[in-house]
């Protein structure tokens, strides 16, 4: 019975669950204001979490190519953007310019502590992470080349068929 018991705890430890949810860490708001993961949410339907950094040139690419297409992925599925910096104190400084700049309409957080993108496993950006209706994470991709967009999009829409 023993022997079965340990089986069983075994290959329970290897299955693993699609849901994965988004993680509480407190973020700075462009205007200063502290809001936590906790309250992302985009009324069940889905939205993307796209890592960040001013001085990251594909960052820019994919931040751009999703802000031109958004008007109408929305329309398809009301998908919802928020953008999540990961720039140092050195560069932090940059970002609303940043933004400004180039005319992404995303909610814009800030994670000084890194904790965010620590507690996401972030290793490199840009890094995308899709969530679901349910508020959890369903896909995530760690780069961006051009024409990557269509890829987003399309699992933008098999979310939302699910």
């Amino acid at each position: 019975m023993t022997k079965i018991f340990a089986l069983c705890l075994f290959l329970v430890s290897f299955i693993q669950t699609d849901e994965r949810k988004v993680p509480e860490v407190n973020l700075k708001a462009l205007d200063g204001k502290t809001v936590n993961s906790s309250t992302f949410s985009n009324g069940g339907k889905p939205y993307l979490i796209c890592f960040f950094a001013t001085w990251c040139i594909p960052c820019k690419n994919e931040l751009d190519a999703i802000s031109d297409n958004l008007k109408d992925w929305q329309k398809q599925t009301g998908v919802k953007i928020i953008a999540v910096s990961i720039d140092d104190p050195k560069t932090s400084s940059k970002i609303s310019p940043f933004v400004k700049t180039n005319g992404w309409e995303f909610e814009i957080y800030h994670d000084e502590s890194m904790d965010f993108k620590r507690a996401l496993n972030v290793i490199c950006s840009p890094h995308v992470f899709l969530v679901n209706g349910s508020n959890n994470i369903v896909w995530e991709d760690n780069s961006y080349k051009e024409g990557e967009e269509d890829v987003i999009f399309s699992k933008i829409k098999d979310c939302v068929k699910k």
